[in-house]
C-alpha cells in the first residue's frame, strides 16, 4: 500500500475524507450536544486528546499486537485515552463536563475513532498515524463549532454564549449578543434542529466540491481540444 504524503493526509481529515460531513462517523455526539459553540468546542478538544492518543499508540503496538485480540486492544486503548479525557474535564471544566453528561464517556464507541485506528494507524508509521489524528479531530471539530454556531444564532440569536465554561471567567464578556428580546427558536435548539444544520452543511459541501469539479474540467478542456487540433493538422500536413 502506497503510503500518502502528509499533505494528502491533511487534506482528507480537514475536507476530502472528513469524518462528519463524508464519513458521517460520530454523528450521534455531533447532532446531541451541538446545542451551542462552547458545547461543541467542549466535545472536539476532547474527541482531539482521544484520537490523537490513540492513533499514536495504535501505531506504536502495531506490529506487536496479533489479529485475534487487535480490536479488544484497540478498544481498551480508546477507553483510556477517554478516562483521561474524562477526568481533565472534571478537573478543569467541571460544569461543563456535567453539560456533556454522558457523551464525554460515549467517545469510546466514536466510530470515527475506531476506524482511524483500524483502517489508517494500524497500517502506518507514527508521524502520518498523528497528523490523520490530528486532521481527523480538526475536520470533526470544524463541524461541530459550525454547526453549534448555526443552532445558537437561530435558536438563541446569540453566540458565544457561556464560554467560561471552557475559557474562565475571562471569557465570560465573549458572548456576543445578534438580536436584543430575541424569542427562542426552539426548533433550532432541538434535536430536529441538528438534522437539519447537519443537511445544510453537508449539502454547502457537495456543492463546493461539485463547483471545483466542473472548474477543473472547464481548465482541462482547451487543453485536450488543443492537443487534438495539432495532432488533426500534423496528420493532414
Amino acid at each position: 500500500m502506497a503510503t500518502k504524503s502528509l499533505k494528502d493526509i491533511s487534506l482528507d481529515g480537514l475536507w476530502k475524507n472528513n469524518p462528519a460531513l463524508v464519513q458521517l462517523l460520530g454523528l450521534c455526539p455531533l447532532l446531541a450536544v451541538t446545542g451551542s459553540v462552547v458545547n461543541a468546542l467542549g466535545l472536539g478538544l476532547a474527541t482531539m486528546m482521544v484520537l490523537v492518543g490513540s492513533n499514536l499508540s495504535v501505531s506504536l503496538i502495531r506490529n506487536h499486537v496479533s489479529d485475534a485480540v487487535r480490536l479488544p486492544a484497540f478498544v481498551m486503548i480508546i477507553a483510556s485515552f477517554v478516562t483521561v479525557a474524562e477526568l481533565t474535564m472534571q478537573a478543569f471544566t467541571y460544569e461543563l463536563y456535567e453539560v456533556l453528561g454522558i457523551f464525554i464517556p460515549l467517545i469510546v464507541t466514536n466510530c470515527a475513532i475506531l476506524g482511524r485506528a483500524d483502517a489508517f494507524a494500524s497500517k502506518n508509521p507514527i508521524l502520518p498515524s498523528v497528523v490523520d489524528g490530528v486532521m481527523m479531530a480538526i475536520g470533526f471539530t470544524v463541524v461541530l463549532v459550525l454547526l453549534g454556531a448555526l443552532r445558537e444564532v437561530l435558536g438563541q440569536g446569540q453566540i458565544f454564549g457561556n464560554m467560561e465554561l471552557l475559557f474562565g471567567p475571562s471569557a465570560a464578556d465573549w458572548k456576543i449578543v445578534l438580536v436584543e428580546s430575541y424569542p427562542d427558536f426552539l426548533f433550532a435548539i432541538l434535536p430536529p434542529g441538528a438534522f437539519v444544520g447537519m443537511g445544510l452543511l453537508i449539502a454547502l459541501k457537495n456543492l463546493i466540491d461539485d463547483r471545483i469539479d466542473k472548474a477543473a474540467a472547464a481548465k482541462a478542456a482547451p487543453v485536450e481540444a488543443g492537443s487534438k487540433r495539432v495532432r488533426v493538422t500534423g496528420k493532414i500536413s
